[in-house]
């Protein structure tokens, strides 16, 4: 047997959907709420310097309405750390964060801001926050990580599933592969998101060493099509039944 693999659900386009309009539906906390009684184990906003789709007050809420640990996805800034230290949500995801950016496109630099980084993964680890990076899977990036003192890392999986050929998607899943065994070596609790989706979440579900997935703009537009439970419902499925096949 081994460990169950946690679903992280990320809700940050049902706050875009919303914003596309003004107003205030669809409701981002309604949509924590149909996660939570889905099976989801936990819920991800992220908290972009634009504010496009998750706003403060769905921070203020999501804080006061939800039972299920809340991860707050954040840029390494002052801002940022000043929010996650006022409202000390269960954790937090560093990641990189650009304005033109449509989505977060890859992982932190950690080699390069290690400086800038331990000191804020010091200040959230001291408030009780656990902290992670938000990181490619190497392993340079890995040991960097485990540098500056965060506990855990979460593999950015877009290379893998945005894979055009078979040979390349095999080729950026040896990584990840290879990557979660490197940070279970160093002591890391490693989590992996970006772009899972139906025909991509098996393989890595099937990673012993991952303990966490957090997925949310796949299972926001499939629930435009067959609602947001039966779509969290359907990949806690694949989930739990690639993890079936895993010896440990």
């Amino acid at each position: 047997m081994t460990s169950k693999l946690r679903l992280g659900v990320n809700i940050d386009h049902v706050a875009t959907i919303r914003n596309a309009r003004g107003g205030l539906h669809p409701d981002p906390v309604r949509a924590a709420r149909l996660a939570a009684a889905a099976g989801a184990d936990g819920i991800t906003a992220h908290l972009r310097e634009d504010r496009r789709h998750i706003s403060d007050e769905d921070i203020d809420r999501l804080m006061d309405a939800i039972t299920l640990p809340l991860n707050l996805e954040m840029a390494a800034t002052h801002e940022m750390l000043e929010i996650a230290l006022r409202h000390r949500p269960h954790a937090a995801c560093i990641v990189p964060e650009r304005r033109e950016e449509r989505t977060t496109e890859g992982g932190l630099d950690v080699v390069r801001g290690a400086a800038d980084l331990r000191p804020l993964v010091g200040r959230l680890t001291e408030a009780g926050i656990r902290v992670s990076l938000f990181i490619e899977p190497d392993p340079a990036q890995l040991d960097a990580a485990k540098a500056v003192g965060a506990p855990v890392v979460e593999l950015h999986t877009g290379a893998y599933c945005d894979a055009s050929g078979g040979l390349e998607r095999e080729r950026q899943l040896g990584r990840v592969v290879s990557a979660a065994r490197h940070a279970a070596s160093i002591g890391l609790e490693c989590h992996a998101g970006h772009g899972l989706s139906y025909d991509t979440v098996t393989a890595i579900a099937a990673i012993p060493t991952i303990v966490e997935l957090n997925i949310g703009h796949f299972l926001v537009g499939e629930a435009i099509f067959i609602g947001l439970e039966a779509a969290i419902h359907r990949m806690r499925g694949l989930m739990e039944q690639a993890r079936a096949t895993v010896v440990a």
